[in-house]
């Protein structure tokens, strides 16, 4: 019985000249203006043209893959991404025809939501149902209390605020998505909260606070606080340095190199304030320790 594991990744544009694509998979085949095409053109072309998304998955993989091979396993390891090649669908195929017969989906994104990490599940399944041999399935949904998820970000945290003030603001963040989704019952904003507060616990934090990012404009609210916005209400009570720990993400992508190293930044550049973001835990031995465990736990290993 072979087994195999799927990393997965929102993906992301090799080049500037794969943008228009990229942008029209995500608007799920409706071809976007040419206005909406040149400004996020702009966006990767001032983070150095694309983002490292596919490489870190990449990297995580091999480093996951070597760590199960060490232990005797032939567990295989894979990276499939959601709006760029290689396109899930596409990769689930070939692990079929690699001979897998049971399937772990793990999306890289710790926290659960039926509208982000969800879609990644239902596309494994939908191509596994289309396969003429299909594999077992399971999946990881959430792991937003990994405990070496908490340790990493405590870790990056602890780093971080060696350059600021004692009486810096410690604002996690992640990614918007539309309020209607608390209404469905979807826990994706509890999760976050779970995961933040179990960091500034590990940390002896008692004072922190929460915003989102990334906000699509769209006719329908979104998710708040804006990241700005809360920048901003906390400048206005007299704080003036703030570290951002984006426990929503897990790898240096758009979000993180233009919405908070570009546009937080020259916020805080106007305003004269001090500004930080964590690391990244990108293809760290603790993201990969993450990973390791969870496949543990599934017993794919």
């Amino acid at each position: 019985m072979m087994k195999g594991v799927i990393l997965m990744a929102y993906g992301t544009p090799r080049s500037l000249d794969e943008v228009q694509a990229y942008y029209t998979n995500i608007r799920g085949g409706r071809t976007p203006s040419e206005s909406d095409v040149a400004n996020l053109i702009e966006r990767y072309r001032a983070i150095g043209g694309t983002s490292p998304l596919i490489k870190i998955t990449e990297s995580l993989r091999d480093g996951l893959q070597q760590r199960i091979a060490s232990e005797g396993s032939e567990t295989r390891v894979y990276t499939g991404m959601k709006h760029s090649p290689p396109f899930i669908t596409d990769v689930v195929a070939r692990i079929a025809d690699d001979g897998v017969d049971q399937l772990l989906s793990i999306a890289l994104a710790p926290h659960y939501s039926k509208m982000s990490t969800g879609s990644y599940m239902l596309a494994v399944e939908l191509a596994n149902d289309a396969l003429p041999r299909k594999m077992k399935l399971d999946s990881v949904l959430s792991w937003h209390d990994n405990p070496g998820l908490i340790e990493a970000w405590a870790g990056r945290i602890r780093r971080s605020e060696k350059s600021l003030p004692k009486d810096y603001s410690l604002i996690f963040s992640a990614h918007s998505l539309p309020e209607s989704i608390l209404a469905q019952g979807d826990p994706y904003r509890d999760q976050l909260l779970e995961t933040s507060e179990l960091v500034a616990s590990k940390l002896g934090h008692r004072e922190w606070s929460f915003a989102f990012q990334s906000a699509s404009h769209t006719r329908e609210p979104w998710l708040g606080p804006d990241i700005l916005d809360h920048l901003q209400s906390l400048l206005d009570k007299g704080r003036s340095s703030f570290l951002i720990a984006p426990v929503g993400f897990v790898s240096d992508h758009l979000e993180i190199l233009y919405d908070i190293d570009v546009e937080c930044r020259q916020w805080a550049r106007d305003r004269g304030v001090q500004l930080a973001r964590c690391e990244s835990l990108n293809d760290s031995n603790e993201l990969i320790g993450c990973l390791h465990s969870l496949v543990v736990g599934k017993q794919y290993r």
